[in-house]
């Protein structure tokens, strides 16, 4: 079930037998000569509204904008501040919370968030904390390479070249659900050099094609879906678990 193609009255009957969300997060960046600018957010997306298929759990409308801006050297990268970001991911959450979701996971699909989004936990769970209340509600963040059995099948697939940026393995995901937007290049050398992450035009001058330590040429659509069916089972195992969480009297 999609929040945004429901109505309020659909949402309010889920309500009555589950207070579970998933949110799919990410970024809208340069992801290398042949990367999608959405990939970031496109492959917690494709994930989630995967495991949605097979399963009775909500997708919230995908957070496609994070902090990236240490790729704002590329153009078409859009970000956010840590501290927008942060606060944005708390009016999300308070807004959910409000509505009596009382388990909040975020799925997230870039690696740049991941500090802010703990970061906006931490700010969120003080609310509560300094009053010596009860949140009434918790939140997760989940990787979706973290995911049970993903990291694992990612690195039997691409032994070499996986990198950490532009990776054959979120190429492949987003090969998998657009094979009409599958983009070659020839990668000068094949597998990209690694490095620090700090500014933007720091960045820019280390990695002058946007990779990072990877060889996308590697990716293909097939790859793509063993990862995505993999993820999705696992997102709903993960989601069941945390759903079902006992809470301390």
């Amino acid at each position: 079930m999609l929040l945004h193609l429901s109505t309020w009255s659909e949402v309010a009957q889920f309500l009555q037998r589950s207070r579970a969300i998933v949110v799919p997060i990410g970024s809208n960046e340069q992801h290398g000569p042949t990367g999608l600018l959405g990939t970031d957010w496109l492959c917690p997306e494709i994930i989630a509204r995967e495991a949605e298929k097979d399963a009775d759990m909500l997708i919230a409308p995908t957070f496609n904008i994070g902090m990236a801006q240490h790729h704002l050297a590329f153009p078409g990268t859009i970000s956010l501040r840590p501290s927008t970001f942060i606060a944005a991911i708390g009016d999300w959450v308070r807004s959910l919370a409000g509505h009596g979701f009382t388990r909040i996971l975020f799925l997230n699909g870039h690696g740049g968030n991941i500090a802010s989004i703990e970061a906006a936990f931490s700010e969120i769970y003080a609310d509560s904390s300094f009053t010596r209340e009860r949140a009434g509600f918790a939140l997760k963040l989940c990787n979706w390479w973290d995911l049970e059995g993903v990291g694992e099948l990612a690195r039997t697939q691409f032994p070499e070249g996986h990198g950490t940026h532009a990776t054959p393995s979120e190429i492949a995901v987003t090969q998998w659900a657009f094979p009409d937007r599958i983009k070659t290049a020839d990668y000068a050398p094949p597998i990209a050099p690694s490095g620090p992450i700090r500014d933007a035009l720091d960045f820019r001058a280390r990695f002058p094609d946007g990779r990072m330590g990877s060889n996308p040429g590697l990716a293909t659509p097939e790859k793509g879906g063993e990862l995505v069916k993999l993820a999705a089972q696992s997102l709903v195992r993960e989601l069941a678990a945390f759903a079902n969480e006992s809470v301390p009297a």
